[in-house]
């Protein structure tokens, strides 16, 4: 029988290659070429005939599947409301950025609702988890916990226990003994993921996986993984602060994009429930580059303050620093300006922040940047009672966005009365609160700013 021959992967995409080769041409990772045994063949058998599947219509009388919420408002409303049984949820996020925190809560809250829950940590030792269990406050919870790589025996440990909910962090420290490979390698990776997910929906077992993140921001191993699982989850935040937001990427028993806002306290993670607030509760008033934007998050309304910051620059190449907005987008705005415009911010360095180290990628918040640019620019404070957000095109003219409603109802809750958006939005009917239409970004830097 001829000898296998050898495959090298991407430890990072997962790109496969005859040879190796030092840099990843799929992602352009260095030294993460790897050399991996084939899986094994066996001898081959007689190829018998398959059996006919049983097709049916798209028509279904069956109910939604079942709910089990934890009390985490803000957790249950990422999910869908609530954890569905044999489920597979993968969660992902920066190290130290406390998902083991926001799971062992969630864990200790789910036992706390009734429901056999066990967590299996290849991280850290049982002390270690139990010492954060006590410095939280959650050491009375019933949950089984566990230390173990060795994923062949979590799952007799699982077969044997058939809890409701099983977490297991994280899924780069686990390993098969039938994959000759080191753990968090693409091959165990994807090996171990799908012996999981097949276990917990033969078992009716909900699972939840905590994945490591690359320095791009995007879970490590194959995304055949994220293929596999129900519902992926990013855990984000910035370091310098306490806010976390836990943002649903895919949900198929729920809606994406939707997302939960969470404090890093002392005690753990804290709930906030009106983060709108909470995020323009440091904001000064009638300060130059300050803009609120009123956005959409999931099926949340939400509002940002984008700061914005434009000073002389003493280098030949300006600079664009940008926190918390898609910096390919900023770049696109400030052309439309200097073209459709007349402005021009050659010689200026220019800084965008987010404030709260909240993340928006809506194209809503297009009106919202390009204001608080303008107001830095000319030196001029846009009024504080005054939200915006309006998509910007190449044209320059201002396109309106959906749920115009709901970011007006929220605005109008926080003691806004002016919301500045494009021409022909769907407003319907929104008591004290006055909307200013711009058509294009002409008439709002000539109106707003008296720039051209």
């Amino acid at each position: 029988m001829a000898k296998p021959s050898l495959s090298f992967t991407c430890t990072a995409c997962g790109a496969a290659y005859p040879k190796w080769s030092g840099r990843c041409e799929a992602c352009g990772a260095w030294n993460a070429v790897i050399e991996e045994a084939p899986l094994s063949q066996g001898p081959k058998t007689t190829i018998t005939r398959g059996r006919t599947v049983p097709l049916t219509d798209l028509a279904s009388n069956a109910a939604a599947p079942p709910r089990m919420a934890c009390g985490l408002s803000e957790f249950d409303r990422v999910l869908g409301g609530g954890l569905v049984p044999a489920s597979a949820i993968l969660v992902g996020g920066d190290p130290g950025i406390g998902k083991s925190t926001l799971l062992l809560q969630a864990t200790a809250a789910f036992a706390r609702a009734g429901l056999k829950c066990l967590y299996f940590s290849g991280e850290e030792a049982a002390a270690q988890v139990q010492m954060r269990a006590q410095r939280l406050g959650l050491a009375d919870a019933r949950v089984g916990l566990g230390a173990e790589t060795n994923l062949r025996d979590i799952l007799t440990t699982l077969d044997a226990e058939r809890p409701h909910l099983a977490v297991i962090d994280s899924i780069q420290t686990m390993w098969l003994d039938t994959i000759e490979a080191a753990p968090g390698s693409v091959a165990q990776v994807r090996a171990a993921a799908h012996e999981i997910v097949t276990f917990a929906k033969k078992r009716g077992v909900a699972v939840i996986l905590v994945g490591h993140v690359t320095k791009d921001g995007q879970i490590a191993g194959p995304r055949v993984v994220e293929h596999m699982v129900d519902t992926v989850l990013y855990f984000e935040g910035e370091r310098g602060h306490q806010f976390r937001i836990l943002r649903a990427v895919k949900n198929r028993f729920g809606p994406a994009d939707e997302i939960g806002v969470f404090e890093m306290t002392g005690q753990g993670l804290a709930e906030v429930t009106n983060p709108s607030a909470l995020f323009l509760s440091e904001r000064e008033k009638s300060t130059t580059g300050s803009a609120v934007f009123a956005g959409i998050e999931g099926s949340r309304p939400m509002l940002t303050e984008i700061q914005a910051l434009v000073a002389p620059s003493p280098l030949g190449t300006p600079r664009r620093t940008v926190v918390g907005l898609d910096g390919g987008r900023v770049s696109t705005i400030l052309a439309v300006l200097e073209a459709r415009c007349g402005l021009t911010f050659a010689g200026l360095d220019i800084f965008l922040n987010v404030a709260g180290g909240m993340r928006v990628m809506e194209p809503a918040a297009d009106l919202a940047v390009a204001a608080a640019i303008l107001s830095a620019r000319e030196d001029v404070a846009i009024p504080p009672e005054t939200v915006l957000f309006g998509e910007i095109s190449l044209s320059g003219a201002l396109r309106p966005v959906g749920q115009t409603e709901n970011r007006l109802k929220e605005a109008r809750k926080l003691g806004f009365s002016t919301a500045v958006a494009p021409s022909r939005s769907k407003s319907g009917i929104s008591p004290g609160i006055t909307l200013r239409e711009m058509p294009d970004l002409v008439t709002l830097v000539g109106e707003m700013f008296g720039a051209g």
